[in-house]
């Protein structure tokens, strides 16, 4: 049976988190409920209450270096089946490792500059970074408690009320680029908008998170990769919440819905209809609607 290396089990499950981080794709939703509200006025009303996870600030953004430790690597000729090294071999990948410390040290400034930037400036390993996200996003219009959880996790409650004469994106943070983003609408002509959540759903090829790591689910099966790894010394996988929640459009007048991918379809309310989506690690299709809002 091949014997595999919790260094190098830990180091594989670095490189897929951290290719997600610096990728952009570094902020995803944890628990949660949200809805969309369209008005007869031609308004609306977004509302996002529950968890967000900032990858950047995860354990994951600290992985990198927990790994970067030398541990001799020897396999079989013939098989590839790793062996113990001899002293010889030791002594000399030990050297060679010594010799590229100076580039292991750029590489790593470069990262920690580059994940700088994608956090707005912050600086991840500063142990206030969660305080300071925490105090930008309140400097800005609809963000109404963002409470640092630990690990990257934030409990927030955003609500915001506009007229649908412009697209929309959640979230939009300033100094951080574009994400994947979690719910969108698109005005098209004719008073037609499109919604779409690409963010709610853990298996849908329209989210860059889902299509490198099968969505936040995926998590898990690194964690369960992690667990696999022998020994403790191994750097461990965060706790980093699994998607779950619902998503609401609720449609008040006269717009009609035009095409929907709800598993039930519409429900009538009081004022009008409502789609309901339920989200799990298990979705597999983005909540989309196409309504038209012509009075």
């Amino acid at each position: 049976m091949t014997r595999h290396s919790p260094i190098r089990f830990a180091a594989a499950a670095v490189l897929a988190g951290l290719s997600l981080v610096l990728s952009g794709c570094f902020i995803a939703p944890g628990k949660f409920d949200s809805s969309l509200v369209l008005g007869e006025d031609n308004s609306f009303t977004f509302v996002y209450d529950g968890e967000i996870v900032f990858l950047g600030l995860s354990g994951l953004s600290q992985m990198g270096a927990a790994a970067e430790s030398f541990e001799p690597n020897c396999t079989e000729e013939d098989s590839f089946e790793e062996r113990e090294c001899t002293p010889a071999e030791v002594a000399e990948q030990r050297a060679e490792w010594d010799a590229n410390a100076d580039q292991r040290a750029a590489e790593a400034k470069r990262k920690a500059e580059q994940m700088s930037a994608m956090m707005g400036g912050i600086d991840p390993s500063d142990p206030q970074a969660a305080q300071e996200l925490a105090e930008m996003l309140m400097r800005q219009k609809g963000w109404e408690r963002v409470v640092p959880k630990g690990d990257g996790v934030f409990d927030v409650s955003y609500s915001i009320t506009g007229t649908m004469d412009h697209d929309f994106l959640f979230p939009m943070i300033e100094g951080f680029p574009s994400t994947s983003p979690f719910v969108q609408f698109i005005l098209r002509d004719d008073d037609v908008v499109r919604i779409t959540a690409p963010a709610f759903a853990a298996q849908n090829d329209d989210n860059p998170m889902a299509a490198m790591m099968g969505g936040m689910g995926a998590m898990a099966g690194l964690a369960a990769l992690d667990e696999d790894a022998e020994g403790g010394d191994a750097p461990k996988m965060p706790e980093i919440p699994q998607i779950e929640g619902t998503f609401s459009i609720v449609m008040k007048g006269s717009t009609r819905i035009l095409a929907n991918n709800t598993d039930e379809g519409a429900s009538r309310t009081p004022t009008g209809e409502m789609l309901m989506w339920e989200i799990s690690p298990r979705t597999k299709s983005a909540p989309t609607a196409l309504i038209d809002l012509t009075p």
